[in-house]
């Protein structure tokens, strides 16, 4: 009821608000959405009444006949009715539009109840599975040292653990860690390495730290407050949290305010659009990189290399094919160019004249996805169950689109990074289907992690879910 409650609000503000302002998104949880696939019931998997869903097996003819009418997009911009596991897409700086080129759409997903015949469809080789159902807003996912899975369910204000792994892929136990806070969201376990002693999370307004020793089902003492972030009553309230591998750096994501206020004139966006960096047991934050309008979604450091990454939700407004969200590595002192500037030396026409000597400072991200997919959480796979090609790449959720005509989003993506740690501009649809033929929306994946055995978990706060996708071989 609450996800519902809360899209109506943002739907009828799309009416009473302005679209520079409504474009800052109450929450990620809003912004964009992916596609789906029926599957026939064939089976149910064991312990469950649900049908079991394997990637290899081809889906039956839609059941569904109202199918969404639009003409089809231009590469390499696409939606969700293209959106297919193994598709390849890469965007270069040269495919964009100008801006305006397209009226901006106001598409906000009011996610339906998931049909019976509907699952999300992974690539051959793959099997997906519900692990977790009945869950509230279920955002972040990250996996302890000893292999349990928290979970933060945002809304509610609770941190959730999961234990253990059933034959019919479920946990074998489920225990509340902490409740009562406000806005959870980024989770991190401190010092990195095998024995960690605290649990970080990153909520709206602070960081706070709870102790933590491996197994742990229950906070054993009360939050310890670590850093006041800067926060607001409207605008991007989700603060991913991580730290690097040596441990003597946090780094606390914080979103901006707004969809294109100038942080000149607007004293709200100070330090916001921007990763913070500080000493995690003496917390005084600074700016590590800048103009980077939303990576409160998902930041991690690559365990091969050591560097920092971010997932990004760029600005709205700018029609259907601007700005690109993006998958980057953050350099230590870069500006990324929000809100002046965007993807290189293309400035906002929306802040004409300003800043002409920031023009050539911009920094053009790894991997631009699909304008208004809104990228949040990924993890790099380090586990041994997928094919050996698939480690050390990314995997991110792409939560879907509302400042698009046509649905984009609602997917998994795959980013290679080819063993090396670096990208090269292209990604992959790895799992879709959460998005109905006539554009209804029944799922959008937010959190990811990867389990103990290698599979990969799945947040999804449209269906309240956790899936999860493991290999079985062709």
């Amino acid at each position: 009821m609450r996800s519902f409650v809360n899209s109506c609000a943002l739907a009828a503000a799309a009416i009473l608000l302005p679209a520079a302002l409504l474009a800052a998104e109450v929450d990620t949880k809003f912004h964009n959405v992916p596609a789906l696939a029926y599957v026939e019931s064939t089976g149910t998997a064991q312990g469950t009444s649900e049908p079991a869903r394997e990637a290899s097996s081809p889906p039956p003819a839609d059941t569904n006949t109202s199918k969404l009418k639009a003409p089809p997009p231009t590469p390499p911009f696409t939606d969700f009715r293209y959106e297919k596991p193994g598709t390849f897409h890469k965007i270069m700086v040269n495919d964009l539009p100008q801006p305006y080129a397209t009226k901006s759409a106001y598409k906000f997903p009011l996610p339906v109840s998931r049909p019976q015949n509907v699952w999300p469809v992974a690539p051959a080789g793959f099997k997906v599975e519900l692990y977790a159902a009945g869950l509230d807003n279920p955002r972040a996912l990250r996996t302890a040292p000893n292999g349990d899975i928290f979970l933060a369910e945002t809304d509610p204000g609770r941190i959730r653990v999961f234990r253990g792994l059933t034959a019919d892929g479920k946990p074998e136990q489920s225990a509340i860690f902490v409740s009562g806070l406000k806005q959870p969201y980024g989770l991190a376990f401190y010092p990195p390495g095998p024995d960690p002693q605290w649990l970080y999370v990153g909520s709206a307004a602070e960081v706070v730290r709870f102790p933590y020793r491996n197994g742990d089902l229950k906070a054993s003492g009360s939050p310890q407050h670590i850093a006041d972030l800067p926060t607001s009553w409207f605008g991007h309230t989700t603060r991913a949290v991580e730290f690097s591998r040596d441990g003597k750096r946090m780094f606390v994501a914080v979103g901006s305010g707004s969809n294109i206020d100038d942080p000149d004139t607007h004293p709200g966006e100070k330090n916001r659009a921007d990763i913070l960096a500080c000493d995690p047991e003496h917390c005084v934050l600074t700016v590590y990189a800048s103009g980077i309008r939303n990576a409160g979604g998902g930041i991690a450091v690559n365990p091969q290399t050591g560097e920092l990454w971010c997932s990004v939700n760029e600005r709205d407004g700018l029609g259907d094919n601007l700005v690109p969200d993006y998958i980057t590595h953050v350099q230590e002192g870069g500006f990324y160019g929000w809100p002046w500037w965007y993807m290189g030396g293309h400035q906002d026409p929306r802040q004409q004249g300003m800043h002409p000597e920031l023009k050539d400072k911009v920094i053009v991200p790894d991997v631009l996805l699909q304008p208004h997919t809104a990228s949040l959480q990924f993890t790099f796979y380090q586990g041994r169950q997928f094919p050996a090609e698939y480690k050390g790449d990314i995997f991110a959720s792409e939560h879907g689109s509302w400042n698009k005509s046509v649905r984009v989003g609602y997917e998994v993506i795959r980013v290679p990074l080819h063993q090396t740690g670096h990208a090269s501009g292209e990604y992959q649809d790895f799992l879709s289907g959460f998005v109905l033929p006539d554009g209804k929306v029944w799922g959008r994946p937010v959190g990811i992690t990867v389990a103990a055995d290698g599979s990969l978990l799945v947040s999804d706060d449209g269906s309240n879910s956790v899936w999860r996708v493991s290999y079985i071989g062709k």
